[in-house]
């Protein structure tokens, strides 16, 4: 059978906005067998997208051993040089990617959303592609807690984080039940946020676990992780913080129910360094359950 073989080794929010790009793919070569090369640890959430038909287990950019030549190798990962050259290795029949490093394609250009930067690439490569096709499939599990308010306090690094006591702050304004949700090593911070020890799920919940919270919660109160991408991804009204990404790349969908807050004149930018972002700072309690407010009166 022919294959065609996506490379994107990276984390949760990175995958979930190349969604439009597979269901691309899917479309475009249905009798294909579409391998996805990214880290195993996200396997839930590619049974959610749908059409991918096998994981190729990707541990960031080294060599995918093990593989057999694909028909296709699709770079959704970056644009060179590692990410080329970890596909070059495979020596497919065709590359579609950006330009550059050996490969033709579209010039890549900083000023874009992620979502519409890689339908704009296979567009170049005669793909049709559509930008909003991104929500995902409801998990076979129910939610731990439907209809409450979810706060992840967490994120990467710390220029994504938040104050945690702000969100303690905004925790003790929800009129209803509020989870707080986190990797195991983020447990003490969201023990921070002051709610019950039982609706803190930080370290509790595996992947599917946490699709189906967020699908089913009535309201998201995230930085710009892959939480947040989750609730674009069920359309679940969120209220998302932004520091050192730009929302006008990384940010919701303009149609959905979700209210970005930053403060872009006072970016920084930098996304690997441990205090917050200015940009993130300046986004205050009140700005927040304003956020709130706006997506749940009525």
């Amino acid at each position: 059978m022919s294959t065609v073989l996506a490379l994107r080794a990276l984390n949760l929010g990175d995958l979930l906005v190349t969604v439009p790009a597979l269901r691309a793919l899917r479309r475009h070569w249905p009798r294909h067998r579409l391998q996805l090369a990214t880290s195993g640890w996200l396997e839930p959430i590619v049974a959610l997208i749908g059409g991918i038909d096998e994981l190729v287990p990707a541990n960031g950019l080294h060599p995918l051993d093990g593989v057999d030549s694909p028909d296709v190798a699709v770079n959704l990962h970056g644009a060179g040089p590692q990410s080329n050259e970890i596909l070059d290795a495979l020596r497919p029949r065709r590359r579609v990617g950006h330009g550059g490093h050996g490969w033709d394609g579209p010039i890549w250009t900083d000023d874009m959303h992620e979502r519409q930067r890689w339908c704009r690439m296979l567009a170049a490569h005669g793909i049709p592609c559509d930008a909003d096709d991104l929500l995902l499939r409801r998990p076979a599990v129910s939610s731990v807690a439907p209809g409450a308010v979810v706060i992840h306090p967490g994120a990467g690094y710390g220029s994504r984080r938040w104050p945690v006591e702000r969100y303690a702050q905004v925790a003790a304004k929800m009129n209803r039940r509020v989870v707080v949700t986190g990797t195991e090593r983020e447990r003490d911070l969201a023990l921070a946020v002051g709610v019950s020890d039982e609706d803190v799920l930080a370290g509790r919940l595996d992947l599917a676990e946490l699709a189906a919270l967020i699908a089913e919660a009535q309201l998201v109160i995230s930085a710009d992780t892959g939480v947040a991408h989750l609730s674009y991804a069920y359309r679940t009204p969120s209220v998302v913080l932004f520091g050192p990404a730009p929302v006008e790349q990384w940010g919701p969908p303009a149609a959905g129910p979700h209210r970005p807050l930053t403060v872009a004149s006072a970016r920084r930018g930098d996304p690997f360094t441990d205090d917050p972002d200015p940009a993130l700072l300046s986004v205050t309690v009140d700005h927040v359950l304003a956020g709130v407010a706006a997506l749940t009166s009525g």
